[in-house]
């Protein structure tokens, strides 16, 4: 009884469409719901650093001496608690998959200097 199965699930799987994909050729659409990664718009970032503050890991640093906005993507989980926290809505949840990495880098952004008389 259990050849017939095994049979037939072989004979199947030579008239199906194949159920991987060539990963760098070709890629899956994300599913509805994913919440991907988190990018920074830096013109209209002030480094007011509550998304620093929000993050439950500590994966953004904000330096505003150095007006940079930094993010560790291996410490980051997705939470979007600091794009709900965000004044100025720089920050939102891409929800696309992150470029693969083969080594920690910390994804680092330079913010420019915004005109003293805008707001």
């Amino acid at each position: 009884m259990g050849s017939f199965k095994l049979g037939k699930m072989t004979l199947s799987g030579l008239f199906k469409k194949p159920e991987t994909l060539l990963y760098p050729v070709q890629t899956k659409t994300p599913p509805a719901g994913l919440k991907g990664h988190v990018v920074n718009d830096p013109e209209t970032c002030i480094l007011c650093s509550l998304c620093q503050k929000r993050c439950p890991t500590g994966a953004i640093e904000v330096d505003k001496k150095g007006r940079t906005w930094a993010i560790n993507r291996f410490r980051c989980v997705q939470c979007g608690s600091c794009v709900r926290e965000c004044p100025k809505h720089c920050l939102e949840m891409d929800p696309a998959y992150a470029p693969c990495a083969r080594s920690v880098s910390v994804d680092v952004l330079e913010v420019p200097e915004h005109p003293k008389d805008a707001s």
